[in-house]
């Protein structure tokens, strides 16, 4: 019986920790070869809960992910239920200026301005009339603590929470937050529980706008049919995007919206793993949680 030959298959070296680590990083630059070809995504991340934990510190390998992702081709790009005052910060932390930025769950966005680095105006808003919508949730709501979001960027409010970022914000009664169309209304109510705010929704309807209840007793108001999946299509008409080449990953219930546009179009909806289960389950994906560094999982195995 004779001895079956095997092909050559060279020799195994072992190499100290930090060689390793350079050779992992030389093939991971080769893989980010410009001179090869790969499909380019419209890479849509929301912020809370997403890349910033709840003590706002960055989600680990966030940063070195999104790098990665923009050295392979891709369009990385943000799409958050905050203003924009709250969102500009995020941009110089993650190191990019993309062209559009999805403000306000979708009533706003904004385009930057060629050859201003990091400079950006508020290019297409969407705004309603909130005085029955607000009129009715004080009738329910009378200590809740309410904000609008004019369409200039401006702010008003009713009471100071200590998580609000109130730059470009002011105090005012009540009342003066109807006498101008806005973008957005949020209402919170420190003593519902996140599960009295959706029965609350539910029982006294809000079908003349978009809506998005929150982990606590939160509820962002849009103009209706308004959401971060409309303001997204703009996005990718305007930037050319093939629909299918959009990867979205979000956490919470106003990201729904996006996880659907997302999966109709035949792209990925990714969904990290703290989100609420029906959230999970419109995604499609899920990742690690935002504390296990789920969004660098995903992107660096693009």
């Amino acid at each position: 019986m004779t001895e079956a030959h095997l092909p050559p298959t060279g020799s195994v070296k072992v190499v100290k920790p930090q060689k390793a680590a350079k050779l992992v990083e030389e093939i991971a630059r080769d893989t980010e070869d410009p001179d090869v070809v790969t499909e380019r995504l419209l890479i849509v991340l929301d912020i809370d809960g997403t890349i910033l934990l709840e003590d706002e510190s960055l989600s680990p390998g966030v940063v070195e992910a999104v790098e990665h992702a923009h050295r392979t081709g891709h369009e990385v790009m943000l799409a958050t239920g905050r203003s924009w005052e709250g969102t500009r910060g995020i941009l110089h932390v993650l190191q990019i200026a993309p062209e559009f930025v999805v403000c306000s769950n979708g009533a706003v966005i904004l385009r930057r301005v060629d050859g201003v680095e990091a400079h950006y105006e508020r290019f297409h808003i969407e705004t309603f009339d909130a005085h029955e919508v607000l009129t009715l949730l004080r009738e329910h709501l009378p200590d809740a603590r309410y904000m609008v979001e004019l369409a200039d960027g401006s702010r008003l409010y009713t009471e100071q929470l200590d998580d609000w970022n109130l730059v470009n914000a002011r105090r005012v009664p009540f009342e003066e937050l109807t006498a101008h169309p806005v973008c957005r209304v949020v209402v919170v109510s420190p003593g519902q529980s996140e599960q009295d705010f959706v029965e609350l929704v539910e029982r006294i309807g809000l079908n003349q706008v978009s809506y998005a209840v929150g982990w606590t007793a939160w509820l962002d108001i849009a103009p209706k049919g308004v959401d971060k999946s409309s303001a997204l299509e703009l996005v990718r008409e305007w930037t050319g995007f093939d629909p299918a080449h959009v990867l979205v990953i979000g956490d919470g219930r106003n990201d729904v919206g996006m996880f659907q546009w997302a999966r109709e179009n035949g792209g990925r909806a990714v969904a990290m793993a703290q989100g609420p289960q029906e959230v999970r389950d419109a995604a499609g994906e899920v990742t690690a949680s935002v504390e296990a560094g789920g969004v660098a999982d995903v992107l660096r195995n693009l």
